[in-house]
């Protein structure tokens, strides 16, 4: 099999021609032929004005490229998509199939015989992730790392479980405008992913789990010189990667370490969102990740790591605690530790290795627990009925088991009309529903179930209620939120048939999540809705691709057409 410059030539009917003009092309980069003979470490750079998660990739760039070279191969850098949550619209979500298509399309098309992909913004890390199961080339995965904390009043401050609790403060009349404009500026003190549980922290934990990055490469902060030591440790392992043609993905990502992933994402309290990013890069290998499984491991495996929205610390405490390799120690038993990783090592090797730091308290024993449960249940009943999910660690105990009045809201838009409405029929017991935020429905499912409490009852004291869609929610917010209800709304989903003051009854110690009307009723309303329209927009390009081919969140919301592996 050829590798370096002679892999993948391009068609021109004549081999040793398209190798001859392939030189003659690079050369006019200035490259000798003593660099082009070396072995090729792809490189993606997804540095972009609009995403300040990424603002220390061409930093981390170099320091990767110096380890290649330390190593005697041959760095080649290559441009990505780069997503930004907040500026991609209509959300990051939307536009993680088509990164994940373009990542793989790269890797294909262009000769390496390893590829270190960078990223950390929410969606990126997963889209990458994607393209390297599929290609299955030997991949180096480098997150960019969590933002440092910001400070306000004495108090520190993270982005962004603390922006929505400002912000929530700032609705609710408890703080001014002069205020809110100063926590803006100290939100977001540095480059780097969100410093707390979010779902970029969350996808960086997963990673390492799964043994697809370096020991301590999830919570080293995004500005620290260490970040950038272990960007040049990447370069190098991924240029022996190269020499030793793997491990490839397919060799790394076995039924063990999805477990240990699975295992991670319940003890570090972790984002909603990375259960359908790990569903969605286990449906790219002959691997599934099972919705009962993961529900079971959430009644056995405890949160661990102290950290908001389900603690008080941030990811830097994290790190200086011990970071990943110290967690998974403490986890013991529950994690596989015959898993192998990029490395050569075992995670046994790894957890061995593991820093003991006397007086931290960011990662707690199995027997000091933060939640006795995990991070996440997952619901069924006939308003979900392949499932919903609950981060319960984030959520107000009391309204755990609640029944109360559904309040409903037809789409984002209508929710936004009518949430701060004075003459909303609403009261701090009642349930808020959302619809038509799913998949298909908005499209993209957005971060949109995080619905915002009535602005009349929030400046009466309500500071939480129970509030279901078949949205998302980022992993930074707080509150008891159902998520991910599946079928969504958009293609005949029970969720589809609430009307305003129907009963719903949550409880998530039975796992369950159930509209209480009878069955007759329910058939009588299924009859009458009317059939789904393709919007205007979804009728060519990107679109409707997505429309056409979108599957729902128990599925990783992912094509149709990309499940299984597409090596070649």
């Amino acid at each position: 099999m050829a590798d370096g410059l002679r892999k993948g030539l391009t068609s021109y009917g004549d081999a040793g021609f398209s190798l001859f003009l392939r030189k003659a092309f690079i050369k006019a980069m200035g490259y000798s032929d003593d660099a082009l003979n070396r072995p090729i470490v792809g490189i993606t750079n997804t540095y972009s004005d609009y995403n300040p998660c990424h603002g220390n990739v061409p930093q981390i760039i170099e320091a990767v490229k110096r380890g290649v070279m330390l190593s005697g191969a041959m760095p080649m850098v290559f441009p990505t998509i780069s997503i930004a949550e907040s500026f991609a619209h209509p959300t990051s979500m939307y536009l993680r199939n088509l990164m994940a298509m373009d990542t793989e399309e790269m890797i294909r098309a262009q000769p390496m015989d390893t590829v270190v992909v960078i990223g950390g913004c929410d969606k990126t890390l997963p889209a990458q992730i994607m393209a390297a199961v599929s290609a299955d080339l030997p991949t180096v995965v480098i997150p960019v790392g969590p933002m440092v904390v910001g400070h306000h009043k004495g108090e520190v401050l993270g982005a962004c479980t603390d922006c929505r609790r400002l912000w929530a403060k700032y609705r609710a009349g408890e703080i001014d405008d002069n205020e809110i404009e100063a926590v803006n500026g100290r939100l977001a003190p540095s480059v780097g992913t969100c410093m707390v549980m979010g779902t970029a922290s969350t996808m960086a934990c997963i990673t390492e789990a799964l043994g697809l990055s370096l020991p301590m490469s999830a919570t080293i902060p995004a500005p620290h010189a260490e970040r950038f030591r272990s960007a040049e440790a990447s370069g190098r392992v991924a240029a022996e990667m190269a020499k030793a043609k793997g491990p490839k993905p397919s060799e790394i990502l076995t039924p063990a370490s999805f477990r240990n992933a699975q295992v991670v994402m319940q003890a570090i309290g972790g984002s909603t969102n990375g259960l359908i990013h790990l569903t969605a890069i286990a449906h790219r290998s002959p691997h599934k990740i099972d919705l009962a499984t993961f529900d079971k491991l959430g009644r056995e495996v405890p949160v661990l790591v102290d950290l908001k929205p389900s603690g008080e610390h941030y990811m830097e405490h994290f790190h200086h605690a011990g970071g990943v390799p110290k967690l998974m120690a403490q986890l013991g038993d529950l994690i596989d530790l015959d898993a192998k990783t990029i490395t050569g090592q075992t995670l046994r090797d790894i957890v061995s290795g593991a820093e003991d730091v006397p007086g931290q308290d960011a990662i707690r024993s199995r027997d000091n627990p933060i939640k006795r449960e995990g991070a996440m249940a997952i619901l069924h009943g006939n308003l979900a009925p392949r499932g919903a999910v609950i981060k319960q660690s984030a959520a107000s105990p009391k309204l755990l088991q609640h029944t109360g009045r559904a309040v409903v809201f037809e789409s984002v838009e209508d929710m936004t009309l009518r949430i701060d409405d004075p003459d909303l029929d609403v009261n701090g017991d009642d349930v808020l529903v959302l619809r038509n935020a799913g998949p298909k429905g908005a499209p993209g499912m957005p971060e949109a179930g995080y619905l915002p409490i009535p602005k009349k009852l929030a400046r009466g004291g309500t500071k939480d209620m129970v509030r279901i869609s078949d949205a998302r929610m980022s992993g930074t917010a707080f509150g008891t939120i159902v998520l991910h209800i599946t079928p969504e709304s958009a293609v005949g989903g029970p969720l589809a048939l609430v009307k305003n003051g129907d009963m719903i009854r949550l409880d998530v110690a039975n796992r369950s999540i159930d509209l209480l009307v009878d069955d007759a009723e329910l058939e009588k309303r299924r009859a009458a809705l009317a059939p789904a329209v393709t919007p205007d927009v979804a009728r060519r390009g990107y679109a409707r691709l997505f429309n056409e081919t979108i599957l729902q969140a128990d599925e990783g919301c992912d094509f149709d057409f990309m499940r299984g592996q597409g090596k070649g």
